[in-house]
Protein backbone atom coordinates (compact mmCIF):
# COMPACT_ATOMS: atom_id res chain seq x y z
CA UNK A 1 0.00 0.00 0.00
CA UNK A 2 2.94 2.41 0.82
CA UNK A 3 4.45 1.60 -2.67
CA UNK A 4 1.44 2.40 -4.46
CA UNK A 5 1.10 6.08 -2.83
CA UNK A 6 4.14 6.63 -3.45
CA UNK A 7 4.18 5.89 -6.97
CA UNK A 8 0.70 7.67 -7.25
CA UNK A 9 2.35 10.79 -5.80
CA UNK A 10 5.57 10.73 -7.75
CA UNK A 11 3.15 10.34 -10.78
CA UNK A 12 1.25 13.33 -9.56
CA UNK A 13 4.12 15.26 -9.15
CA UNK A 14 5.56 14.42 -12.84
CA UNK A 15 2.07 15.21 -14.21
CA UNK A 16 1.75 18.63 -12.36
CA UNK A 17 5.34 19.69 -13.68
CA UNK A 18 4.64 19.00 -17.40
CA UNK A 19 1.50 20.78 -16.89
CA UNK A 20 3.24 23.69 -15.12
CA UNK A 21 5.62 23.46 -18.17
CA UNK A 22 3.28 23.43 -20.54
CA UNK A 23 1.41 26.11 -19.34
CA UNK A 24 4.56 28.15 -18.73
CA UNK A 25 5.50 27.92 -22.02
CA UNK A 26 2.21 29.05 -23.26
CA UNK A 27 2.13 31.97 -21.62
CA UNK A 28 6.09 33.45 -21.59
CA UNK A 29 6.42 32.97 -25.70
CA UNK A 30 6.56 36.65 -27.37
CA UNK A 31 5.33 36.96 -30.02
CA UNK A 32 7.38 36.17 -33.42
CA UNK A 33 9.33 39.25 -34.46
CA UNK A 34 9.44 39.61 -38.11
CA UNK A 35 12.53 37.71 -40.10
CA UNK A 36 15.76 39.91 -41.85
CA UNK A 37 15.86 40.10 -45.25
CA UNK A 38 12.77 38.67 -47.60
CA UNK A 39 9.73 37.07 -46.10
CA UNK A 40 6.46 36.14 -47.51
CA UNK A 41 3.15 36.20 -45.47
CA UNK A 42 -0.25 34.46 -47.17
CA UNK A 43 -0.67 37.54 -49.28
CA UNK A 44 2.17 40.08 -49.38
CA UNK A 45 5.63 40.06 -49.56
CA UNK A 46 8.68 42.06 -47.66
CA UNK A 47 12.06 43.28 -47.06
CA UNK A 48 13.02 43.75 -43.17
CA UNK A 49 15.87 45.42 -43.15
CA UNK A 50 18.05 44.67 -39.51
CA UNK A 51 20.21 47.20 -38.48
CA UNK A 52 21.11 49.46 -35.33
CA UNK A 53 23.20 51.36 -37.55
CA UNK A 54 20.52 53.55 -39.31
CA UNK A 55 21.71 52.65 -42.73
CA UNK A 56 19.53 52.15 -45.76
CA UNK A 57 20.33 49.81 -48.34
CA UNK A 58 19.64 49.12 -51.72
CA UNK A 59 17.56 46.02 -52.48
CA UNK A 60 17.05 43.90 -55.83
CA UNK A 61 13.33 42.99 -56.10
CA UNK A 62 12.89 40.00 -58.01
CA UNK A 63 9.73 39.92 -59.69
CA UNK A 64 7.45 37.53 -61.80
CA UNK A 65 6.60 38.35 -65.37
CA UNK A 66 8.05 41.93 -64.90
CA UNK A 67 11.29 43.27 -65.05
CA UNK A 68 13.36 43.34 -61.44
CA UNK A 69 14.10 46.48 -60.32
CA UNK A 70 16.57 47.77 -57.55
CA UNK A 71 15.05 49.91 -54.60
CA UNK A 72 16.37 52.16 -51.54
CA UNK A 73 15.18 50.43 -48.37
CA UNK A 74 14.88 52.54 -44.93
CA UNK A 75 15.23 50.20 -41.37
CA UNK A 76 12.74 48.17 -40.48
CA UNK A 77 10.09 46.32 -42.40
CA UNK A 78 9.38 47.41 -46.31
CA UNK A 79 6.27 46.23 -48.20
CA UNK A 80 7.32 44.65 -52.02
CA UNK A 81 4.24 44.10 -53.10
CA UNK A 82 1.68 40.89 -53.25
CA UNK A 83 3.24 37.55 -52.77
CA UNK A 84 1.77 36.55 -56.21
CA UNK A 85 4.11 39.02 -58.16
CA UNK A 86 7.64 39.38 -56.34
CA UNK A 87 9.65 35.95 -56.01
CA UNK A 88 12.14 37.35 -54.01
CA UNK A 89 14.75 40.08 -52.68
CA UNK A 90 18.22 40.52 -51.60
CA UNK A 91 20.93 42.85 -50.67
CA UNK A 92 23.05 44.02 -53.33
CA UNK A 93 26.04 45.37 -51.09
CA UNK A 94 25.88 48.87 -50.82
CA UNK A 95 23.90 51.41 -49.27
CA UNK A 96 21.70 54.72 -50.68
Amino acid sequence: MRVRRQLTSTLGSFALAFAFLGAGTATATPAAADPCGFYETGSDAYYNHCTSDGSHVVIKVEVALAPDYERCVAPGRTWLGSATKIQGAYYVGRTC
